[in-house]
C-alpha cells in the first residue's frame, strides 16, 4: 500500500482508479465490506484501489472540543489499512481552504483531473463541498456527464444492527466490549509507544506501562482486563486504567496505564497494542493512595479470575 499525503504528492492515474471516500474511523466490519467491494471492482476493471480519508476528520475541524471521540488515531488507521486490499491511501488535509471548495469544483479538480476516477463508492448520506452542498445525487448526475459510475456503500448488518462508528462509540461508552467486538470484528484496541511516567505505580507495587492516548475525547474510560502484544511476539495479560487519574493528578490529559501480570521486563520505547477484553469498573477518585492501592489489588484479582475463566 502506498501512502500519499495530499494531492501535491499524487502521481496521475493515467488509466483511472476506483475510489472510496470517508473517515473510516475504526475500520469496522462495514468499512471492511466496502473495501472488499471496491477491490472487486478494481480487479474487474484492472484499476488501482484508492481510499481517501481526511485529517483532521471533518467533525473535528468544525466542532473543535465538542467533536465525537475518535476510535483510531491516524497512525493506527494507516496500519489497519495496510492489511486490506488497498493500493493507495490518500490523506487529505481538512482545513478552511478545503472546507470552502465548491462541490462541483471538488468533483472536477480532484475526482476527475487529479484522480481520474472511473468508479466511486460512498455512503448514500455522503455530503461534501462548501456548506455540504454536494451529495450522492450530485455525484450520480456528474458521473453520467464526466464518465464515472457511483455506488452507495449499502448497510452492513451484524446481529440485526447497522454497523457504524457511532454505534461502536456508544458500546464502548457503555462498557459493552462484547458489542464493540461484534461490530469491529475484533477486540477494541489502542496502540502506542510506552513512555516514562511519574513511576507512582511502581511505588505502589503495581508498575505500569504508560501510553499517551493523543485524543481530546477518549471513546473508552475506566478500568479493564486487557491483553498486550508487541513484545517478543507474545501476548501478556494485565489490568489497564484509561482516564485522567483523579486520585493522583485530576488533570484533563487522558492516559492509558497498563499493569501487566507477573511481568518484570523494561519496555520503555516499545510500540505495543492493548486489547480491551472486559470492563472491571469506572474510574473514580479515592480518598487516599492507600485506598487506591487496595482497589488496585482487587482489580488485579478480578482480572486474574476473568482470564482464568475465559483464557484457560
Amino acid at each position: 500500500m502506498r501512502l500519499i499525503r495530499g494531492l501535491a504528492h499524487l502521481e496521475p492515474f493515467t488509466h483511472g482508479c476506483v475510489l472510496s471516500i470517508g473517515n473510516f474511523d475504526g475500520l469496522h466490519l462495514g468499512h471492511q465490506a466496502v473495501i472488499q467491494k471496491l477491490a472487486s471492482h478494481g480487479k474487474a476493471l484492472g484499476l488501482p484501489v484508492v481510499i481517501m480519508v481526511f485529517e483532521p476528520q471533518p467533525l473535528e475541524y468544525f466542532l473543535k472540543d465538542n467533536e465525537p471521540s475518535r476510535l483510531m488515531r491516524l497512525r493506527e488507521k494507516v496500519m489497519a489499512f495496510a492489511h486490506l486490499p488497498i493500493d493507495n491511501l490518500l490523506i487529505m488535509r481538512f482545513n478552511k481552504q478545503f472546507a470552502n471548495v465548491d462541490a462541483e469544483q471538488f468533483i472536477e479538480d480532484v475526482l476527475i483531473n487529479k484522480l481520474n476516477v472511473k468508479h466511486l463508492v460512498v455512503g448514500d448520506d455522503f455530503h461534501f463541498g462548501k456548506a455540504r452542498r454536494g451529495n450522492f445525487a450530485l455525484l450520480k448526475e456528474k458521473g453520467k456527464l464526466l464518465g464515472f459510475t457511483v455506488e452507495d456503500t449499502g448497510s452492513y448488518q451484524a446481529d440485526g444492527l447497522r454497523v457504524s462508528s457511532t454505534l461502536i462509540r456508544d458500546a464502548l461508552s457503555a462498557g459493552d466490549l462484547a458489542q464493540a467486538k461484534r461490530l469491529l470484528g475484533h477486540c477494541y484496541s489502542v496502540c502506542g509507544r510506552v513512555a516514562h511516567g511519574d513511576k507512582l505505580g511502581r511505588t505502589l507495587g503495581y508498575p505500569t506501562a504508560n501510553i499517551q492516548m493523543f485524543r481530546k475525547n477518549s471513546p473508552i474510560n475506566g478500568v479493564f482486563a486487557v491483553t498486550m502484544t508487541g513484545i517478543d511476539g507474545k501476548t501478556f495479560q494485565g489490568v489497564a486504567n484509561v482516564g485522567t487519574r483523579p486520585t493522583v493528578t485530576g488533570g484533563s490529559k487522558v492516559i492509558l496505564e497498563t499493569h501487566l501480570l507477573d511481568f518484570k521486563q523494561e519496555i520503555y520505547g516499545r510500540y505495543v497494542e492493548v486489547q480491551f477484553r472486559h470492563k472491571l469498573r469506572d474510574e473514580i477518585r479515592f480518598p487516599s493512595l492507600e485506598a487506591l492501592t487496595a482497589q488496585i489489588a482487587r482489580d488485579v484479582a478480578e482480572a486474574k479470575l476473568f482470564f482464568a475463566l475465559n483464557f484457560a
